[in-house]
């Protein structure tokens, strides 16, 4: 069953708007466990403009679902925080310095030497590993190689194409997944999912375990409140799975 993992960046940078600590992070994320999320997902950046450093230490306290933390590895800080913090998942992402979000997955070839040091680091340490990845068998196999526990789908392509073509849309990621599952990696996507597209996916491509779902969520809650958003989320990963 695939399992929804919430990112709580955009409720961060709404508090970091006005200062103070409202929306409190640390009480979204209670109640998003409460309201059936699977888990929760920080992206936590070198400027802090959303999730801070210090609330990943606090939410790894109130976490009773699973944590998973992106970012860039080549960042020392990063390291040093996942590795202090040890969440269930660490998801490895290539963003460049004030990058504003995720655009593009790892070249798993050109990198596949330093992929491997770096994934080796959190694996020893009791993490599991993920790497970032565009819906390309080459970078699949490549990463494969590398040592991690899995991939994570950056399903941008497939969220923008979906409503022009939705069968083409999909069709390199599940050629993506098919490879990742005959190479006994374990499967995540995210960036740009919602309650459009979600379904669709996880039709296509069942054995897909954890999507990780922020911005299109929370805009969602605002409309709909967090714990019917979090709900209906649910109802589209498992309906007909």
């Amino acid at each position: 069953m695939t399992k929804l993992s919430v990112n709580i960046n955009k409720l961060a940078t709404l508090r970091n708007s006005r200062g103070g600590n409202n929306p409190d992070i640390i009480k979204a994320a209670i109640d998003a466990q409460n309201f059936g999320a699977d888990g929760i997902t920080v992206h936590p950046r070198p400027d802090e403009r959303h999730i801070r450093y210090e609330d990943v230490r606090q939410l790894k306290k109130i976490i009773t679902t699973e944590f998973n933390i992106e970012g860039n590895p080549q960042e020392q800080k990063f390291i040093d925080l996942v590795l202090e913090v040890k969440p269930e998942q660490v998801t490895l992402v290539p963003d460049a310095l004030n990058q504003v979000t995720s655009n593009h997955g790892w070249d798993t070839i050109l990198n596949k030497n330093y992929l491997i040091k770096t994934v080796s680091i959190f694996k020893e340490a009791g993490i599991r590993t993920s790497v970032f990845v565009d819906p390309v068998e080459e970078m699949i196999k490549s990463a494969a190689e590398t040592g991690t526990d899995r991939i994570e789908l950056y399903t941008e392509a497939y969220a923008t194409n979906y409503h022009q073509n939705k069968e083409s849309a999909i069709q390199s990621y599940i050629k993506a997944a098919t490879v990742a599952k005959q190479l006994n990696l374990g499967i995540n996507a995210g960036h740009d999912l919602d309650l459009t597209n979600l379904n669709y996916l996880i039709k296509n491509i069942s054995w897909i375990d954890e999507v990780s779902i922020g911005h299109a969520l929370i805009c969602d809650a605002i409309y709909l409140g967090f714990q019917n958003a979090i709900q209906l989320y649910k109802r589209q990963i498992t309906f007909n799975q």
